[in-house]
């Protein structure tokens, strides 16, 4: 794939949330857009709406990940990865957590990420000009009270990520971290409180969180920047919230 063809980028986690309006933001941009998650129905939704290609897949499953990785290098390869899937399940004290959402938490966030990079990875290094972005959390750069098993697994993806940028000295592959703080979306919470509406509304009352859009419009800077400019790291929270245990609440 030359420099002068129309970028195309892999997007995880796509059918709800910060991966979705990734997807419509670089839709906008005119890039070709691969949108990745296990939900069809909501891909397919979001394909007939955008005219982004839908893969459904499981991140978790590595023949899920090899399917998407050769059918990706017989369609054109790809340009950038977007490692977008994820989640948070939990949020009581180490003494009581639960050790499957612990697991599932570490078996989405980072072995998700790990699989997906290392099948796209030789397709990203052929286009000359690839991207591996990630999207961490603000979790990834401190600690909070409950949040031990999810800081931890965006701690693990935040190390995998800058690692692999020292690895990748010399190939023309960008590796891009991207950190958001509290965003309102439609299932963070409420996947992390196990359904619980009430609770999950709680999270964001008060003050004006960021939402998906903002992200997204990050993202598609990073992306889209000249590719000799590498963004390592950006953090972006709401005015409000100006760390991990601090929000002024109206």
């Amino acid at each position: 794939m030359s420099s002068s063809t129309t970028p195309r980028a892999v997007v995880t986690g796509a059918s709800s949330g910060i991966g979705a309006a990734t997807v419509r933001r670089l839709r906008a941009e005119g890039w070709d857009v691969v949108a990745v998650a296990r939900r069809a129905d909501r891909l397919a939704d979001l394909a007939a709406e955008t005219g982004a290609e839908a893969f459904a897949a499981d991140l978790t499953v590595q023949a899920d990940v090899d399917r998407l990785a050769a059918h990706l290098d017989a369609t054109g390869g790809v340009t950038s990865l977007v490692n977008n899937a994820g989640g948070a399940f939990g949020l009581e004290p180490v003494a009581e957590a639960n050790v499957d959402d612990w697991q599932k938490m570490y078996d989405i966030n980072v072995l998700g990420t790990l699989r997906v990079t290392q099948a796209l990875l030789p397709q990203l290094i052929a286009s000359g000009r690839g991207d591996v972005l990630v999207v961490t959390s603000t979790a990834a750069q401190g600690p909070y009270e409950g949040g031990g098993g999810y800081t931890g697994v965006k701690h693990a993806e935040r190390m995998l990520t800058t690692t692999l940028r020292l690895e990748l000295i010399g190939q023309p592959v960008r590796v891009i971290d991207i950190a958001p703080g509290a965003v309102a979306t439609e299932e963070f919470s409420l996947n992390r409180f196990g359904g619980d509406a009430d609770r999950a509304a709680q999270v964001y009352a008060g003050y004006q969180p960021l939402v998906a859009d903002d992200i997204a419009d990050v993202i598609a800077f990073a992306l889209t920047r000249p590719h000799h400019v590498n963004i390592d790291t950006l953090i972006v929270r709401p005015r409000a919230q100006v760390s991990n245990t601090q929000t002024a609440k109206g």
